[in-house]
């Protein structure tokens, strides 16, 4: 900054804004990001803080990848419109993935039911009343056959949201694809995967967390070894921002999980630059617009520092962070619902500014159910329209050297170090879940948030400012059908009476076997359940055989 400049902006501090804010005082007395970063009036020169714009700034497709990793942005290669999808039997997911396929999405992304992400079959007394409602019903082999019918799997990739089940799932989806012919070396996609935050934020954890860090790396060294092609972790944010974070705990805590998969990958003797490039991570994309795109661009600067400094990874992939990214569902308000539209479009918006490599779009209505399909189709529409009308797709990193958000992005960083070290302080991520520390931090926020929103400082138009208490709601809900119910459990039926039951005893024998043995190369699990899930062994009695071996997980009270 030139002595001129800083001049300028003091004689303009002193005299027009103190003018300014005489005659027409600011609507408050603190501006702040959700996540409490104060914003000035005005950012310029000055407002860099000891950064140095070649090295923490740079060129797209060059480190520290603040800009994008990749040096064209969408000018070679539009983003993955990537739309979350699932609900009742497989039957009718499939139909689903059609339509959105035929409408212009570019990949697919399974939602599973509760029964699923829990590890029962859909007719355990533990299932009763859950089927279908927030996902597909995944029970065996044949399910996920229905599932993937008839779609393209060696030209689209597959995202699965699932973790706790993770690896028995992938099983059925690689043993599904080798049966229509489609070698597992050519799959593309991603399971979630990311156990760790499922102890820190949505809680759908079955196994005690050593074991279930165990499967993650079984899939990671499998992954590495057998699906070149495969993101094996998702290491998701997404959920610990739901569960009422902040933008810069989202960032810390899922970069956190992330760096204890990598430790335990290499403890299993794995390179780092032989799985790190195939790391995927998944961020929420709210409400908040600069802060949104600056915690994107930092996410890139921390994991590429992290990656290259801390883990010596040589192989420059090692060092991206690539991720998808969903817009907030919690920020959709039942009240005045096709205000969502809004929300979501200028979430969308913020993650393409951003630098997503893939998107979904939520729908209006799904602060009611999981969306019908013609709220779905709108929600890919969102995407296609920044895609094809905005221009934001035309130069990589429309943002790239703005005042505002370069020292935004800056402070981001900072604010996620903070975390990053406290919780290297505590002995890591897992030591850190085991004390419970992220969990009370994300409480603590959750709690902020909502006093200042019943206080009136953060609004939310249709909720707690522009109600309208007239407002009358005609909403076409997606409903899920009794027939598919009794389709799902049919087949079910058929799987049982039909497969080979000494086959399936033997498979699920040697899963038990391998899973009372510490975890290594050796014992990886991944092909004894490729085993089962080829001899239709259900998801509940693989699930099953690792409750009886590893047990289940009880979270401890916090106090």
């Amino acid at each position: 900054m030139t002595d001129a400049w800083g001049d300028r902006e003091r004689r303009w501090r002193e005299r027009t804004l103190a003018d300014a804010r005489h005659r027409a005082p600011e609507r408050r007395t603190r501006f702040s990001t959700i996540s409490g970063v104060e914003i000035d009036a005005l950012y310029g020169p000055g407002s860099w803080r000891d950064l140095d714009p070649a090295r923490d700034i740079g060129l797209p497709g060059e480190p520290p990848f603040t800009r994008g990793i990749h040096s064209t942005g969408y000018r070679s290669r539009m983003w993955t419109m990537r739309m979350f999808a699932g609900f009742g039997a497989a039957e009718d997911t499939n139909a689903r993935f059609r339509q959105l396929l035929a409408a212009g999405q570019t990949g697919l992304s399974i939602a599973y039911d509760m029964p699923t992400l829990y590890g029962y079959d859909t007719d355990d007394p533990e299932a009763e009343g859950e089927f279908g409602t927030c996902g597909v019903a995944v029970s065996s082999l044949a399910d996920m056959e229905v599932l993937l019918d008839g779609l393209p799997l060696d030209h689209v990739s597959t995202s699965m949201t699932i973790n706790s089940p993770a690896a028995p799932i992938w099983a059925m989806y690689i043993a599904a694809a080798e049966k229509r012919g489609f070698p597992r070396a050519i799959l593309e996609g991603t399971i979630q995967n990311d156990i760790l935050k499922e102890f820190v934020a949505q809680k759908e954890f079955l196994f005690p967390p050593e074991p279930s860090l165990r499967l993650v790396t079984d899939t990671i060294e499998f992954g590495t070894r057998e699906l070149p092609r495969w993101n094996t972790v998702s290491i998701s944010g997404y959920h610990i921002r739901e569960a009422g974070s902040t933008a810069v705990q989202e960032l810390a805590f899922t970069i956190a999980d992330g760096m204890a998969y990598v430790e335990d990958a290499l403890r299993r003797g794995l390179r780092v630059d032989d799985f790190a490039p195939r790391l995927s991570f998944f961020f929420n994309s709210h409400s908040d617009f600069f802060e949104e795109i600056a915690k994107f661009r930092a996410a890139r600067r921390i994991w590429y520092r992290l990656m290259a400094e801390r883990y010596g990874a040589e192989n420059e992939r090692s060092t991206w962070m690539r991720f998808h990214t969903q817009t907030a569902g919690a920020s959709l308000t039942a009240q005045q619902p096709l205000n969502n539209l809004t929300r979501v479009a200028i979430q969308a918006l913020a993650a393409v500014l951003g630098g997503t490599q893939s998107l979904h779009t939520d729908a209006y209505d799904e602060a009611w159910a999981v969306p019908s399909a013609e709220a779905a189709l709108l929600a890919l529409r969102q995407q296609q329209v920044i895609a094809a009308e905005t221009g934001v797709a035309n130069t990589v990193d429309p943002l790239g050297g703005s005042w505002f958000v370069e020292e935004l992005t800056s402070e981001t960083e900072r604010a996620a170090w903070r975390y990053i070290d406290e919780i290297d302080a505590r002995g890591g991520m897992v030591a850190a879940i085991a004390a419970g520390y992220p969990q009370r931090e994300i409480a603590d926020a959750a709690y902020r948030y909502q006093r200042e929103f019943d206080a009136g400082e953060r609004e939310v138009v249709g909720v707690n400012t522009h109600v309208d208490p007239d407002e009358v709601l005609e909403i076409p809900l997606l409903q899920v059908s009794e027939t598919s119910l009794r389709a799902h459990l049919a087949r079910l039926e058929r799987v049982r009476r039909d497969r080979d039951a000494e086959v399936v005893a033997a498979a699920l024998a040697r899963l038990r076997d391998l899973a009372a043995r510490p975890g290594s190369s050796e014992a990886n699990l991944m092909p004894a359940l490729i085993e089962c899930a080829a001899a239709y062994a259900t998801l509940g009695e693989m699930c099953g055989v690792f409750r009886a071996v590893f047990g289940e997980y009880r979270e401890p009270v916090a106090v």
